[in-house]
């Protein structure tokens, strides 16, 4: 794993943290030296923070865009939710604000690198897409850290695309979550329940970013801009 952090006390702190989660931990303090090093030798994932000196990380993260599709955890003191988004838009898997917990980052780090290996989550951990969060063990969902109202059925749907982002799901697949939620489902259903999704969680519900239509297959979560 690589650490991107010019505060070498933090960066410290992140060293010591991931290796008590049992990684191992390559650390640099400035955005060129990241940039270098993730492409010499690839990590499972890099935890990028966003202000560092010759590239920042929104640079970085713009630049391995462009040649690897390499796991990024991006680290900002930037809390509005314009900034999350710029993170997101140069191509970040996931973002954190600080100041964060030890186990919050630990959290997203385990997620992030089982989403990369395609296993599936342990009910208790959360689903992060950007900045949506479907935390399936309190069937809870948040949007910018605000909580959104879900049916079971829109619920069901939520989780099971933002556990496994990108991948697309024919509507008859999203159809067999809701079985035994709503006995009545058709493929129809889930497109209203999509629908009604991207009223709640897309800032244009007519140019959808997060809920997005792969035409004649079905539908896909991304981490775009919404």
């Amino acid at each position: 794993m690589l650490v991107a952090e010019d505060d070498r006390r933090q960066a410290e702190v992140l060293r010591q943290c991931l290796r008590a989660a049992g990684h191992e931990v390559v650390v640099v303090h400035d955005g060129r030296a990241a940039l270098a090093q993730a492409r010499h030798q690839p990590p499972d994932l890099l935890v990028l923070d966003v202000m560092m000196p010759q590239l920042d990380g929104l640079e970085v993260c713009r630049a391995l865009r462009c040649d690897s599709d390499l796991m990024v955890l991006m680290l900002t003191a930037r809390t509005s939710e314009d900034d999350m988004l710029v993170g997101l838009e140069v191509g970040a898997d996931d973002y954190l604000t600080k100041p964060y917990s030890p186990r919050e980052l630990v959290a997203r780090v385990r997620t992030l690198l089982r989403r990369k290996r395609g296993e599936p989550l342990t009910a208790n951990e959360k689903l992060s897409v950007g900045v949506l969060t479907v935390d399936p063990g309190r069937r809870r969902v948040e949007h910018a850290g605000l909580p959104v109202e879900c049916t079971p059925g829109e619920f069901a749907i939520l989780a099971t695309l933002a556990g496994r982002p990108e991948r697309v799901f024919t509507r008859a697949q999203l159809l067999a979550r809701t079985r035994g939620i709503e006995r009545h489902s058709t493929e129809r259903t889930i497109d209203v329940h999509v629908m009604n999704l991207r009223r709640k969680l897309e800032a244009d519900p007519r140019r959808p970013a997060l809920l997005v239509t792969v035409y004649g297959v079905g539908y896909k979560m991304t981490g775009g801009a919404m």
